[in-house]
């Protein structure tokens, strides 16, 4: 079975080819491609392969691109870092995606899943009309996000505006912050649940355990091991967040955009 990846950040790239080896060894990956351009070019020149495996937001541009141009009918696992809203759209045409870091489970279930469906010769369609809309490209969609949570407070439900949320936190319960710094108490299962619900150009998944609010950082520093550290404008200025060397750089371009 031949697989590609289409990964513009070298160390990822480097990792997952690890990842895929340990849990795979049957698996043939023939070529790491690492810009839209260049996927666009080598999808022109050769088959189609078995297995995709694509990152969301390249360097220069969204891989969505891509499958737009050339319409595949394998499997495409997307990993990603940026966007959540968007999966919900596209796990029901049987393509996986994976958050990263990647975690070995997660691929394990997610190239078995594509192996099935090559073994069976069933072919997976890609809308990417619904990858689009989902990805938040119309003014329609953008206006869906929820403008308000409904916090508890002292056994007291108090509805607090969206924007006005600095991050939201997992530890043994759910809860969300303020950037007046009140604690509410959030009643919704998981934090993949309440990622949906946010604009993803203000919120980000900093890691498994916080979303953080771009209005409620106050600067971020560059650690030696190539981690950063999110310092949070007051009065939640104690609280500080780490973001992953592989996340890192998506990190950056979110922030910068």
């Amino acid at each position: 079975m031949n697989a590609i990846i289409i990964e513009d950040e070298k160390l990822v790239a480097r990792e997952l080819v690890a990842s895929i080896a340990e849990i795979d060894s049957g698996l043939n990956l023939i070529e790491i491609l690492s810009s839209v351009k260049t996927s666009m070019r080598w999808f022109a020149e050769n088959p189609e392969p078995d297995l995709v495996f694509a990152d969301i937001q390249l360097s220069d541009g969204v891989s969505f691109d891509i499958f737009d141009k050339f319409k595949l009918t394998c499997p495409i696992i997307f990993t990603t870092a940026y966007n959540e809203y968007a999966i919900r759209a596209f796990k029901v045409n049987g393509i996986d995606y994976l958050l990263k870091p990647v975690e070995l489970d997660e691929l394990q279930r997610a190239i078995d899943k594509a192996k099935n469906i090559v073994k069976s010769k069933s072919k997976v369609a890609l809308d990417l009309t619904k990858l689009v809309e989902a990805f938040g490209s119309s003014s329609s969609n953008r206006n869906a996000y929820k403008e308000h949570f409904l916090g508890n407070l002292r056994n007291s439900l108090v509805p607090v505006k969206t924007k006005e949320i600095a991050f939201f936190n997992r530890e043994t319960i759910n809860f969300f912050v303020t950037k007046a710094g009140e604690k509410y108490i959030l009643d919704i299962d998981t934090l993949d649940d309440v990622e949906v619900l946010l604009d993803p150009n203000i919120f980000y998944r900093a890691n498994r355990q916080i979303i953080i609010n771009i209005d409620a950082i106050q600067s971020v520093k560059s650690l030696t091991n190539g981690k950063l550290v999110l310092k949070l404008k007051s009065p939640n200025h104690a609280f500080e967040i780490d973001i992953s060397r592989d996340k890192a750089p998506v990190f950056r371009r979110w922030l910068e955009k």
